[in-house]
C-alpha cells in the first residue's frame, strides 16, 4: 500500500462527489435544452453553481464553471488582457514564484502580444509583501498573485494585495487552487465596495484539490469585469465559458467544495499536528535539513523542506521504491528537471532548488503515514547524499 504524502498535486475523491456524479446522471437532459428534461438538468447544474457560490464569497452569477485550475487561470489572465483588445497599454504585475499557469499563460501574452511584465519579489519565507506589490501597481494592465504559495505553502494577505489593486484602479487576478479547503475565500469581502474597474475581479479555483473529479474548478468573475471568453460557440455561462455545461462534474464538485467547507476548521487543527510532527521528526533524524516557507503561516498539511547534498528527483525516486509518493515541486512540472524557481525566488541559488521535496499531507492522511516516511527517511538520506558525491566526483 503507498504512503501517499502528494495532496497538493491531487487528492483522493470524496463520496461525497462520487455520489453526487452518478446521481447526476441520472438526469438525462442537455442543461441549455428549453424542454423539461434540459430544465431539470439545469436545476442541478444551478443549485450547484449556487453552492459553489457560497463556499467562495461570491453571487452564483459570478461563478463560471471550468475544467481546472489551469483553465480558469487561463481564462483569466488572457481574458483580461484580451479584454483591452491586446494593446500593451501598460506591463502586467507579476510576482515571483506563481504557478507556472500563470507564468505561462503571461509568457504566451508577451510572445503573441507584446505584453511586458514588471515582477515582484518575494521575501525570504515566499510572501508577497503588500507594500512592494502595491509599489508596483501604478500604470499596470492587470495583476495576478497566488493567495497560498503552492510549493512552500506560506500563505498571502489577499486583502490587502487586493485593496491596493483597488487603490491602483488594476484589475486583480487571485489564484487560490492551493488555497481551496483550507482557507477561508472570500471574494466579496476581498473586492471590497465599488464598481470600478480596479481591485479583485477574479479568482481561480480547482475540484481535485478538495476531493472533486479530476476535469472540474471554476472562475469567479466579477460583474464588473471586462473579460474576453477563449472559446466561443453557445454564450453559455455570461458568454464566458462556451460549451455544453458538464452538470455532474458541476454537481459533483459542489458536494466536495461543501464537504471541505465544513470539515475546514476540525481538518486544519489535525492536519496541522501531523504536519509539525513530521518537521520534527525530519529535523531530528536529518539535522541539517532546513524547512522553507513561513513556519507559522503556512498551508495546514504543507511542509517544504530542503535537504543539503542532495538532489530532489533522487531522494523522490529513492521514497518511490519503498512505497512512499512524496514531490519535488508542482505536478504540472512533472518530469522536468529544473531548479525550482520559487526556492530560487526565495533567494536561494540553484544547488538548495534542487535538493528540495514537498510534503503534503491530505484528508486521507494519518499518523501511520508520517511514522512510515520518518522510517524510511534516514536510509533514503544516505544513500541521496552518496549518489549526490559520486555525481560530483564524475563531473
Amino acid at each position: 500500500m503507498v504512503v501517499y504524502l502528494d495532496h497538493a498535486a491531487t487528492t483522493a475523491l470524496r463520496p461525497e462527489a462520487r455520489d453526487a456524479w452518478l446521481a447526476a446522471h441520472e438526469t438525462l437532459g442537455n442543461a441549455s435544452s428549453v424542454h423539461g428534461a434540459g430544465q431539470a438538468a439545469r436545476r442541478l447544474l444551478e443549485d450547484a453553481r449556487d453552492a459553489v457560490a457560497a463556499a467562495l464569497g461570491c453571487e452564483p452569477i459570478e461563478v463560471v464553471l471550468t475544467s481546472g485550475g489551469t483553465e480558469a487561470v487561463n481564462l483569466a489572465v488572457k481574458g483580461l488582457w484580451l479584454a483591452g483588445e491586446g494593446v500593451p497599454a501598460g506591463p502586467i504585475v507579476l510576482p515571483d514564484g506563481e504557478h507556472h499557469a500563470t507564468i505561462d499563460a503571461v509568457a504566451w501574452l508577451a510572445a503573441r502580444w507584446g505584453a511586458t511584465v514588471r515582477s515582484v519579489g518575494l521575501d525570504d519565507v515566499g510572501r508577497i509583501d503588500p507594500r512592494r506589490f502595491a509599489a508596483a501597481l501604478p500604470g499596470a494592465v492587470l495583476a495576478t498573485a497566488l493567495v497560498a504559495n503552492n510549493e512552500v505553502g506560506t500563505r498571502n494577505d489577499p486583502a490587502a494585495l487586493a485593496a491596493a489593486a483597488r487603490d491602483a484602479g488594476v484589475p486583480l487576478h487571485l489564484d487560490a487552487v492551493a488555497a481551496l479547503g483550507a482557507v477561508h475565500l472570500d471574494f466579496a469581502s476581498w473586492r471590497g465596495a465599488g464598481s470600478g474597474p480596479g481591485g479583485l475581479v477574479a479568482m481561480s479555483v480547482s475540484g481535485h484539490k478538495v476531493g472533486a473529479p479530476v476535469g472540474t474548478g471554476a472562475l469567479v468573475v466579477s460583474r464588473h469585469a471586462q473579460l474576453t471568453p477563449l472559446a466561443h460557440g453557445g454564450g453559455q455561462q455570461r458568454g464566458l465559458r462556451a460549451g455544453t455545461p458538464d452538470v455532474a462534474g458541476a454537481a459533483a464538485f459542489a458536494a466536495a467544495l461543501g464537504a471541505a467547507e465544513a470539515d475546514r476548521t476540525r481538518e486544519t487543527r489535525r492536519l496541522t499536528m501531523l504536519r509539525d510532527r513530521l518537521i520534527d521528526g525530519i529535523r531530528s533524524l536529518v539535522p541539517s535539513a532546513e524547512i522553507l516557507g513561513d513556519l507559522g503561516d503556512r498551508l495546514p498539511g504543507n511542509v517544504h523542506v530542503l535537504f543539503p547534498g542532495t538532489i530532489g528527483e533522487t531522494l523522490l525516486f529513492l521514497f518511490d521504491t519503498v512505497g512512499v509518493a512524496v514531490s519535488t515541486g508542482s505536478a504540472c512540472q512533472a518530469g522536468v528537471t529544473e531548479p525550482s524557481h520559487v526556492v530560487l525566488a526565495l533567494g536561494r541559488d540553484a544547488d538548495d532548488a534542487r535538493a528540495v521535496l514537498r510534503l503534503t499531507l491530505g484528508r486521507t492522511s494519518t499518523d501511520a503515514d508520517v511514522d512510515a516516511f520518518l522510517a524510511a527517511l534516514p536510509e533514503v538520506h544516505r544513500r541521496a547524499v552518496a549518489a549526490r558525491a559520486g555525481r560530483a566526483a564524475r563531473t
